[in-house]
């Protein structure tokens, strides 16, 4: 595990938010060094519904897009659940006063870069955000890692913790950063950890109990791009991209696997 490293390039995290990611930003801070985040808007529903269906269908679209109002709700529902985890695992998920917060609408814009050639920071950490395309990969200054909460590349894409679960595969609940190329987390492995849900874990909780375990990995990853000392290691595993479940075959896990 790291210990805090004296850099003087700046860390740059590219995110959504959430309050999983918040938890890694300031462990980041706090073991690693100053972060600014650069926060990009959310793509609308809207969007999402219709690539989802371009890509997988209507049927699987909309029953993707089931589960995910049932996981929002779900987060509502358990906020009490949500928050004993947070305490158990001393997680800091909001921003703290003073962090640099700059507001963008799309990683893939000209405002992102336009602020990342301002900071000329020394690494990139995705977390949550948009992929990037090639063309603003090709304009980045710096090493370029991913956040991904579930093990790659077996377990690419979305609800990671939740597919390792539902697939029987609980060995394998776990989260990787690792180097960020053109496909949806295909690059280089550069660290692994695994965990374990815990009594009363939901999708609508998994990405926090992943991120209370991967602070360390993250800390690490990004402490080494720093250094300029990034090695990839091979996972051996087999390569699968996955997407929301859909509500019917969510509902089916939970009733059927225990699995929610």
């Amino acid at each position: 595990m790291a210990g805090l490293v004296s850099s003087t390039r700046p860390i740059v995290v590219v995110t959504e938010g959430g309050p999983h990611i918040w938890a890694i930003v300031n462990a980041l801070a706090d073991r690693v060094g100053p972060v600014s985040v650069i926060l990009e808007e959310p793509d609308s529903k809207k969007r999402l519904l219709l690539g989802r269906a371009r890509r997988q269908g209507w049927v699987s679209a909309i029953g993707q897009l089931g589960t995910m109002v049932l996981t929002r709700l779900g987060k509502r529902a358990l906020a009490s659940h949500a928050a004993r985890l947070i305490a158990e695992e001393k997680l800091d998920t909001e921003p703290r006063p003073g962090q640099t917060i700059i507001h963008v609408p799309s990683a893939n814009g000209p405002e992102c870069l336009e602020a990342i050639a301002r900071i000329k920071p020394g690494v990139v950490l995705l977390a949550g955000c948009r992929l990037l395309s090639k063309g603003t990969l090709a304009k980045m200054p710096s090493p370029v890692l991913n956040y991904h909460a579930g093990i790659a590349p077996k377990y690419r894409g979305m609800n990671g913790g939740y597919w390792a679960l539902a697939s029987g595969d609980a060995r394998n609940f776990g989260t990787t950063v690792h180097l960020v190329d053109a496909g949806v987390d295909t690059g280089g492995v550069l660290k692994q950890t695994r965990g374990e849900p815990k009594t009363g874990d939901t999708i609508a909780s998994y990405a926090l109990r992943q991120a209370a375990f991967s602070r360390d990995i993250c800390v690490d990853a990004v402490s080494d791009a720093l250094a300029g000392r990034l090695e990839t290691i091979d996972p051996s595993l087999p390569s699968k991209q996955w997407y929301h479940p859909t509500i019917w075959f969510y509902l089916w896990t939970g009733l059927a696997k225990r699995v929610w």
